[in-house]
């Protein structure tokens, strides 16, 4: 087998220009320092999370945003990677107590969390103490009920993970849908305006975000599959299931991404271009840029994979340019969960000290 493979442009001609949000730097800074403060990781951790750029991302996928949102939107990315992290090393029902902190934190803001808790229950009631001062009460709702399902989505990963099971194509799908994280991602598209669920929930809006979501976990597998297969956890990756599925080799699955890519492309621009929903104004106004919103999403999470360095390091830019990975070698698993002090996975409320700091905007 070769030791390098070819990624394929997918976004050759898509609509959706480069666009980055002019507070980027700014906002980038507040949210790490906001982050830094809860000590919630070791050191080798937190250097691995200043690679992510979590606030690149945040001001690609929102480019048009005010200073204020765009802090709500990178503090999301940070609550996103902190349950990540911490659901990766755990298990199941684990998992599933991380999540009812969560949600309890999303409903009480304005209750400082009990010591002892998980930490992750602290950061993400700050996150949308501020959060709601600037999103509209719609945005609001939706925010909590798609987070809810994006959460819930990560205990069947994690039970998939503990058991070692390779998901079919059509499962894999079917959860990823939701615990990559693009429903509550697309529901902060909304924080100025308020679009009501008939609009946001129709039909035809709903298959434009998941063909848009189902782009997005393309890219995102192609990307973050050799860091992967290195240390271990490809399984719960696309291009590990199709080799498993058709008994194909890497290039084999690339070159399918390709051709499954463009027809997802091709439906999206159809549905785009001639099928969005009329509801007068001033929704129409707001649905448009709101499924614009979407289609700019796709490109943000394309340029983030290859100008951050969560997947490729300091060589993001020249494989975007050459297409050309070569695999790592393998190795002992490098995902380091964060830690009590007694060696024990998940650190609580209590052993951190300054876990009431915010950063304000």
């Amino acid at each position: 087998m070769s030791n390098t493979f070819y990624i394929p442009d997918v976004l050759e001609n898509w609509k959706w220009p480069r666009r980055i949000n002019p507070h980027y730097l700014e906002v980038k800074a507040e949210t790490a320092a906001w982050m830094r403060s809860f000590g919630a990781f070791s050191p080798k951790v937190q250097a691995a999370y200043d690679l992510c750029d979590v606030g690149l991302l945040s001001s690609l996928a929102y480019p048009f945003y005010d200073k204020a949102r765009l802090r709500t939107t990178c503090d999301l990315m940070v609550v996103f990677l902190l349950f990540d992290e911490y659901s990766d090393v755990v298990n199941e029902d684990e998992v599933q107590e991380m999540v009812n902190i969560t949600m309890d934190a999303l409903r009480n803001p304005h209750t400082p969390r009990p010591r002892g808790e998980w930490i992750g229950g602290e950061v993400t009631r700050q996150f949308w103490e501020l959060g709601i001062k600037t999103a509209s009460p719609q945005s609001q709702k939706r925010f909590i009920e798609t987070f809810g399902s994006y959460i819930q989505a990560v205990v069947q990963h994690a039970a998939d993970r503990t058991n070692k099971h390779i998901p079919t194509i059509e499962e894999y799908f079917e959860i990823r849908r939701d615990d990559v994280g693009m429903k509550p991602s697309y529901a902060v598209l909304d924080l100025e305006m308020d679009l009501p669920d008939e609009a946001v929930n129709h039909p035809t809006i709903q298959e434009l975000s998941v063909l848009a979501t189902d782009m997005i976990i393309l890219v995102n597998d192609m990307a973050s599959y050799n860091k992967e297969q290195a240390c271990g956890d490809e399984n719960y990756n696309i291009i590990t299931i199709m080799m498993n599925q058709n008994k194909t080799d890497i290039q084999g699955v690339m070159n399918w991404v390709s051709e499954h890519h463009k027809e997802l492309e091709e439906k999206f621009m159809e549905i785009y271009e001639n099928k969005i929903p009329k509801f007068g104004e001033p929704v129409d106004k707001q649905l448009a840029q709101y499924v614009d919103g979407i289609g700019n999403w796709v490109r943000a999470n394309y340029q983030w994979s290859f100008e951050g360095e969560r997947y490729f390091g300091k060589k993001g830019l020249e494989i975007e340019r050459t297409r050309l990975v070569t695999l790592l070698p393998k190795k002992c698993s490098n995902k380091i969960g964060p830690q009590h002090p007694d060696g024990s996975k998940l650190l609580s409320h209590a052993d951190v000290g300054s876990h009431t700091i915010r950063v304000n905007v």
